[in-house]
């Protein structure tokens, strides 16, 4: 039975699944027989998996679980560290208990958001774990852009801008651009308004070993709250920042 709206990769998880489970490698014909699949989509899948290096073939013609898995794998093991290091440590920080806090991770184009520390008081905007936003309107995605090159950024939307969500949205690059130099100077992004008008957000990036930006994470406010708490709260987001890098191994004398 179909479990998504992509037979094909129904296909492809059950082999996957089955060479997995299997105590010794299996041959194309044994995955078909097992299955019950065609002969034919079941060589081309296998191809498919062959050239990412999510399966091999030995001399036999057998196929095992390739390599790409441990790239996965990896990643996948990053993103939870990151997660399981902002929940431990953003607890030493009172000042950011007092707000909504969010985690999140760049997709692309859009920010994912991961884990939340939700504020006593509600915002009337869901951040649950999952939820896709634009990033060059999201405080988290402004930041963490910034660490990019401005083509890089703008071949994420194929040089078209996304629409803006609110008339407190930036609707160009060379607007962008100037958000992503005082970005650059300060370490802290701002979304005021153009996520969600009223909700003003102020966020910064987080680097791991190789210096990358893998996360953001964003403070959130009304935004008759935002003035008196924006610089108190900045600083110490990037010292919760930096604490988490720290954690993660970045080193920023050998970024410089």
């Amino acid at each position: 039975m179909s479990t998504t709206a992509v037979p094909a990769l129904d296909k492809t998880f059950q082999i996957l699944d089955l060479i997995t489970d299997s105590a010794q490698p299996l041959t194309a014909a044994h995955i078909a027989r097992q299955l019950d699949l065609p002969r034919s989509s079941t060589h081309n899948i296998l191809q498919s998996l062959l050239v990412k290096h999510v399966i091999y073939k030995d001399t036999d013609s057998r196929f095992h679980l390739g390599s790409y898995l441990l790239y996965w794998a990896g990643k996948y093991e990053q993103q939870q560290g990151v997660i399981q290091l902002f929940k431990d440590l953003i607890v030493q920080y009172p000042v950011l208990l007092q707000h909504t806090v969010t985690l999140s991770k760049l997709d692309l184009g859009e920010v994912v958001f991961l884990a939340c520390h939700e504020a006593p008081a509600a915002l009337g905007f869901t951040f649950r774990a999952g939820v896709r936003v634009p990033a060059v309107f999201s405080a988290t995605g402004k930041a963490m852009l910034s660490t990019l090159s401005s083509q890089t950024v703008e071949s994420l939307y194929e040089g078209v801008f996304p629409e803006p969500i609110t008339p407190s949205g930036v609707s160009n690059f060379i607007d962008f651009s100037c958000e992503m130099t005082a970005i650059h100077s300060s370490r802290i992004s701002l979304d005021d308004g153009q996520l969600r008008e009223g909700m003003y957000c102020l966020g910064t990036y987080i680097r791991n070993a190789s210096g990358h930006a893998i996360a953001g994470m964003a403070v959130s406010f009304l935004q008759a709250e935002y003035e008196a708490n924006r610089s108190e709260v900045s600083a110490v987001l990037i010292e919760l920042a930096e604490q988490i890098e720290q954690r993660l191994g970045f080193n920023a004398a050998h970024s410089a």
